[in-house]
């Protein structure tokens, strides 16, 4: 076992990360596929269907196309400045240490109670199975298993999520080969389906765009989760040449696995048929006969949730891990094992998963809604600070180490400021509605908080 030395503010050329090179570009590339693939995706796109019909297909390209955006910034200052803070570390850069802090620990609050979320949403089906063990039962071998996981060689982590990526990449890519198959009437005893579900029941946009706008609300979270790349990046190999790659592959075969799959969705079911809650996937299969269709996508949500849980715990250990290296948290995290894994880093971030556990024991029900509202809205902040770190970065950047910008942002600047406005425009949008304005409220609350620390410790350091 070692100590880190924290790092004082950091320069722009990063320096050499005391972390493990354990990861390979096929982890990388499939962390950057499956990362967004989970729960919302499957499940809770139903939501998003109900209220805009077949015009779910724009809400998911412009919600899809705000995070291939916000993608593009981090792949282009994660290749150029690799870091296991990633963008804390690049805000920090761009903007000061109080910017660095407060996108890092508000990052690190985001994962911990989300990959909570899923543990929690992992045991429900579990115990549907299993009746005999609750709910909390399975909460606690789930926290148990991966924080074993995440304790060991970094190279653990990269296959579980490799696989588990591999998995629901294959489910996507089989589900709309056979959607498109039942389209076209190639499948036996289907008809081509036409224009009718897409143009029928109100038209394409039976809402309007304000149906549109309301289905941009309800998918644009499914979207995090693309951020844990650029933070694994360092600790592969050649992390500027690996996420570059990660990040190409992985932004142009999302937004079609998203919009594809909700394509073939709207097209073969009317979209009055779908009940939020429940997955329209499972709708499909069972419109084409498939045996046991629930089942198979329970067990596919299964292993996405846990692929989630996986990949934030892995995220948010690192996330700590790094501010404790610029001395944004205790420098006790800072103790690394032998082989290069953070232990303690880790041990601080699960911790919440298990007090989770005891939040299952009590309230089994109410639990999962209640974390979800108390994260609401962090992610569109956080995604806020990657592109105002960028608009600063790109510039010092091209003045002092060009040969670095290996991948570029689209459109610089105008895209970048063009992604800030629709980050704003969701936030106004999300007040505004009665269902999201309890989410924006406590996360600006929790923000807000974030920042008041920021603050006073940026004023005691220009004081001493």
């Amino acid at each position: 076992m070692h100590d880190a030395t924290p790092a004082p503010s950091a320069p722009l050329a990063p320096g050499p990360e005391p972390l493990s090179h354990g990861l390979k570009q096929r982890h990388l590339t499939m962390l950057g596929l499956g990362g967004v693939i989970g729960a919302g995706l499957f499940v809770g796109s139903g939501a998003g269907i109900a209220v805009a019909g077949p015009g779910i297909v724009l809400s998911y390209l412009i919600a899809g196309t705000l995070a291939m955006l916000v993608m593009r910034m981090l792949g282009e200052m994660s290749a150029a400045m690799p870091a296991s803070g990633a963008f804390s570390v690049h805000a920090e850069r761009a903007l000061g240490r109080w910017a660095g802090f407060s996108v890092g620990w508000l990052y690190w609050f985001l994962l911990v109670v989300v990959l909570a979320v899923e543990a929690t949403g992992a045991a429900r089906i579990a115990h549907g199975w299993v009746p005999g063990v609750p709910q909390w039962g399975w909460v606690l071998i789930f926290m148990i298993v991966f924080t074993a996981t995440n304790l060991a060689a970094v190279k653990n982590f990269g296959e579980f999520e490799f696989w588990f990526a591999a998995l629901k990449v294959g489910a996507i890519v089989l589900f709309l080969i056979l959607g498109t198959l039942a389209i076209v009437g190639r499948l036996p005893d289907t008809d081509p389906v036409g224009m009718t579900n897409l143009t029928g029941q109100g038209g394409f946009l039976p809402a309007g765009w304000e149906g549109v706008i309301s289905g941009v609300l309800a998918v644009v979270f499914a979207f995090g989760g693309l951020e844990v790349v650029t933070i694994a990046a360092a600790e592969s190999d050649d992390p500027a040449r690996n996420v570059a790659r990660a990040v190409r592959s992985a932004v142009w075969r999302i937004l079609f696995f998203y919009v594809g799959s909700m394509l073939v969705i709207v097209t073969l079911l009317p979209w009055t048929s779908m009940v939020p809650g429940q997955s329209p996937y499972v709708a499909v299969l069972d419109s084409l006969g498939v045996p046991s269709a629930g089942q198979i996508m329970n067990v596919v949500v299964f292993v996405a949730l846990l692929s989630a849980l996986n990949a934030n715990l892995y995220g948010s250990s690192r996330m700590v891990f790094s501010l404790a290296e610029r001395g944004e948290a205790p420098k006790g995290l800072l103790r690394v094992s032998a082989g290069g894994v953070p232990r303690r880093a880790v041990l601080a971030s699960v911790a919440f998963g298990f007090v989770s556990v005891l939040l299952n024991l009590k309230w089994p029900e109410s639990v999962f809604l209640y974390m979800l509202n108390a994260v609401g809205a962090v992610l569109l902040f956080v995604w806020g600070l990657i592109a105002v770190s960028q608009l600063k970065l790109r510039r010092r950047i091209e003045r002092e180490a060009p040969e670095t910008l290996t991948l570029r942002m689209w459109g610089f600047p105008w895209l970048t400021w063009a992604a800030l406005a629709a980050m704003g425009t969701v936030l106004v949008l999300m007040l505004t509605d009665d269902g999201a304005r309890p989410q924006v409220l406590w996360s600006s609350a929790a923000t807000g908080a974030v920042l008041l620390v920021a603050w006073v410790r940026e004023s005691r350091t220009k004081r001493r």
